[in-house]
């Protein structure tokens, strides 16, 4: 594949910059990327090549990192947000999207943002990268998805407090995320019939409505019509036995009913190689699995395993993608 992979900065002061560089340092050409920032941000010592159009990235891969330039106003420090660089994150994101979709990159994938940062700096109005790249790409509804080589996992309800879970849980929510959760392991996985395990919402899915009657009224029904329709899928199953070896071997993605319900166990299964993946965009967007980790930035310790599997796993869909 020619096309190479758009890498958004991030939050500057987070450890987007240190990742990037070394995810290069891994990679080098065998997979090309480059990076949408100001080259000044990343690690001193980083081999830098400046490029200015996307067809310089495979060349230039081999012998630096390609940086489409994006100039940011104030200083850089790790650590410390500086307001000044929300509008620039925004931008870049946005800038990495419009190539993608120009056919200019073969996928986007997105370094850490920090939400409160953008919020304060820059007016952010969306929860986070998912909400701002379904509302950049112009579809009403996308799906977030956590995968490793261990794990796929859906939440149907994402970032809301756990006591609004129930009233925002509803067949049609539930419905469309199981369609596009299907849609795309056939699409971006190639999985020619796609086998999904859905958990219920309460302990030991409801125990026959003796812990709630949500798995009977609402996610029942919505099974039944799908799997007349033709689909695979097991549920509603307690999430307290879903995630165990044995039980993984038997779907190819779980769909959970809310956050940390999904997370957990994927974080605890490959915490480093985790890839949140959007689901239901027009084109392929993979992220790492964690935050910008103010905590360590600048120090040399953040791992770049995520951001590499991010990639490699935005590189495979694209190639699922092909005729």
């Amino acid at each position: 594949m020619s096309l190479p992979i758009a890498l958004t900065c991030g939050e500057p002061a987070g450890i987007g910059p240190e990742i990037a560089a070394a995810a290069w340092s891994a990679l080098r050409d065998s997979l090309p990327f480059f990076v949408i920032g100001d080259p000044s941000h990343l690690p001193a010592g980083t081999p830098v090549v400046e490029i200015g159009d996307p067809a310089h990235c495979v060349a230039a891969s081999a012998t630096g990192l390609p940086v489409l330039r994006h100039d940011f106003p104030g200083a850089q420090t790790p650590g410390r947000p500086n307001p000044a660089h929300a509008r620039g994150v925004i931008d870049v994101i946005a800038r990495g999207v419009a190539l993608v979709q120009a056919g200019q990159a073969l996928a986007l994938c997105t370094a850490p943002i920090h939400k409160q940062a953008l919020q304060e700096g820059a007016g952010f109005g969306f929860p986070g990268h998912t909400e701002y790249l379904a509302h950049l790409a112009g579809v009403p509804r996308v799906v977030m998805m956590l995968a490793s080589p261990h794990l796929r996992v859906v939440p149907t309800t994402i970032h809301i407090p756990l006591a609004d879970v129930p009233q925002a849980l509803t067949p049609d929510l539930l419905e469309e995320t199981i369609r596009i959760t299907h849609a795309a392991l056939i699409r971006d996985f190639g999985l020619a019939a796609p086998r999904l395990a859905v958990a219920g919402l309460n302990p030991h899915a409801g125990e026959g409505g003796r812990m709630g009657r949500e798995e009977i009224t609402l996610i029942a029904p919505v099974l039944a019509r799908l799997r007349a329709e033709g689909f695979d899928l097991r549920g509603p199953i307690s999430a307290d036995t879903m995630f165990h070896a044995a039980a993984r071997a038997g779907y190819d993605a779980a769909i959970a009913m809310y956050h940390d319900q999904a997370l957990i166990p994927i974080k605890t299964l490959d915490f480093d190689r985790g890839v949140n993946v959007t689901l239901g965009l027009p084109f392929i967007r993979t992220s790492p699995d964690h935050g910008t980790a103010l905590d360590i930035a600048g120090q040399g310790r953040a791992n770049p395993a995520s951001l590499i599997a991010a990639l490699k796993l935005a590189q495979d869909m694209a190639q699922a993608r092909q005729p």
